[in-house]
């Protein structure tokens, strides 16, 4: 029958991570950067398309991040294609909108306009038809003198007014550029 041997690990706090044989130190890698102690474990390239490493501590490594240029040594020409296809690439990302992952809508209208459409009851891709028909339509029902001495009434077509103001201005402007 074999011995039992003696345990790697001497308790809590556990000083190796687990499958770690021996007392030994374990190796750590330093910053790369002249002069800093901490540990360099923010692996970043030493040039663009390169797989050398650079490794450096948190703050060296956000440092070199922010200085990082990824056009350096090429041509204008070279870096507006690039740039250019970089553009067409992402906008992939764009498509996760109507999802409202990335915000409210499509992209297309502003946080208050999407506010201003749901007081009128619409969706998100209603036009501007569709705002004036419910408009009208909320109008007849919420109006004070169709409704004498309703305080939520009174409330409720204030703010379908304006919720209407809203998407009757964001409307001139579109058509204004457009």
């Amino acid at each position: 029958m074999a011995r039992q041997k003696r345990s790697d690990d001497w308790g809590f706090p556990r000083w190796r991570s687990y499958g770690d044989k021996g007392r030994g130190a374990a190796k750590l890698r330093l910053c790369d950067r002249e002069g800093c102690s901490e540990i360099g474990d923010r692996p970043a390239p030493k040039a663009p398309h390169s797989s050398e490493r650079w490794y450096f501590c948190e703050a060296h490594a956000s440092e070199y991040n922010k200085n990082w240029n990824y056009f350096a040594g090429l041509s204008p020409e070279e870096a507006a294609r690039r740039a250019a296809e970089e553009e067409t690439g992402a906008k992939g990302f764009r498509q996760s909108a109507q999802w409202q992952w990335a915000g409210p809508g499509d992209g297309t209208r502003s946080r208050d306009e999407m506010r201003a459409l749901g007081a009128l009851d619409l969706e998100s891709d209603a036009d501007f038809k569709a705002v004036k028909a419910a408009h009208r339509r909320l109008v007849k029902e919420t109006h004070p003198d169709a409704n004498p001495g309703d305080a939520d009434a009174a409330k409720r077509f204030k703010q379908v007014q304006a919720a209407y103001d809203v998407l009757r201005k964001a409307e001139e402007r579109k058509n204004a550029a457009g």
